[in-house]
């Protein structure tokens, strides 16, 4: 029981120690770590994940270690709230033809498909670095914050 008690108190302690992002900044960070624009990427039919960024952008992992940020052609409809996506393809490649529709809600509700503007490759190893720092800074700035004892 104890431990359990522990275990419960760790998660609380960590789930503090995060702060929420705003959409905008996410996606700035996410364009910070992204290589220059390419023309498709290879898509089998299934993702490993995917991360809104707001209304008009996406990240899309294809394996474990491949991502790609997925600029719209204009903001796409619910996708920030959608618990999934299909994104179309031709021949196993995605392109800036295709078009990416968010999944969910209520039975019945047809949502709109969102073109796909631009393709980027993700640096994920960067990335990972950039929000692990983030997240020590924001540690360190609460902790400089609080009362003395």
């Amino acid at each position: 029981m104890k431990r359990l008690f522990l275990l419960c108190a760790l998660a609380a302690l960590g789930a503090c120690a995060t702060t929420k992002m705003s959409s905008t900044e996410r996606l700035a960070m996410y364009r910070e770590h992204a290589a220059a624009p390419v023309k498709d990427f290879s898509y089998f039919g299934s993702l490993n994940g995917w991360q809104p960024l707001g209304d008009s952008a996406l990240a899309v992992w294809t394996r474990p270690n491949e991502a790609y940020l997925l600029d719209l052609a204009g903001p796409c409809q619910d996708l920030e709230f959608a618990p999934a996506i299909t994104i179309s393809s031709m021949m196993g490649r995605v392109t800036n033809f295709d078009r990416v529709r968010p999944l969910g809600g209520g039975s019945g509700v047809m949502r709109m498909s969102c073109r796909i503007k631009t393709i980027s490759p993700l640096d994920l190893k960067s990335l990972k670095a950039a929000e692990k720092e983030m997240r020590k800074a924001e540690v360190e700035a609460r902790q400089e914050g609080e009362p003395a004892n």
